[in-house]
């Protein structure tokens, strides 16, 4: 690693990244000398989805005074890149495919911008696998150092307790859910209710 550790933080979604946002806020992990709360994930769905995982990152990371970026939403380019795995399970093939693709993208964006270190919070959720996620990582980030960094588990719960985040019950693509009937071809109603978490 270089002498000043620039990071971009992937996130999916506020609860995820609570903790590691706030440990990075508050200089809690050693080396980081600046970093970014990158938001890209194309794999959500549907829009109204997106939109209200993106809004509750936006906030948490406005009211800690936290920069961050978002990526675009383009989720019918993620679906060419995983055709053919749509009936894989959950850390399955189509999970590997889909990190993959989004570090990719945050392995862009940090060299474009001057970063040199990507971790993310993708590994958190009980329903993902960190192995995968970090050999996902390892394969796509080339140069671009990656920080497979081990976040306060107590620390998220804690700032989730008291938090009024909206909570998602499905992870985020249209292949992830886990109650039939599917929300998004109902209207989402079934992930309206909060009452899930990741």
């Amino acid at each position: 690693m270089p002498d000043k550790t620039k990071l971009v933080l992937l996130s999916c979604c506020a609860p995820c990244s609570a903790g590691a946002v706030k440990q990075l806020a508050d200089g809690g992990i050693p080396g980081i000398d600046d970093f970014v709360v990158l938001f890209y994930n194309p794999n959500i769905f549907p829009n109204e989805e997106y939109t209200k995982r993106m809004n509750e990152q936006i906030k948490y990371c406005e009211e800690l005074g936290v920069k961050y970026v978002v990526g675009d939403w383009d989720h019918d380019k993620w679906k060419q890149a995983v055709r053919g795995l749509e009936n894989e399970p959950e850390r399955g093939k189509r999970c590997d495919v889909c990190f993959a693709y989004r570090f990719a993208y945050a392995r862009d964006f940090a060299i474009k911008n001057g970063f040199n270190a990507v971790a993310s919070v993708f590994g958190v959720s009980k329903h993902k696998d960190q192995s995968q996620v970090d050999a996902a990582a390892k394969r796509e980030l080339g140069d671009i150092g990656y920080i497979p960094i081990r976040w306060d588990e107590n620390l998220r719960q804690s700032i989730n307790r008291v938090s009024n985040f909206y909570r998602q019950n499905y992870c985020g693509c249209e292949f992830s859910f886990r109650k039939k009937p599917q929300p998004a071809i109902l209207g989402i109603n079934g992930c309206e209710t909060g009452n899930g978490t990741l």
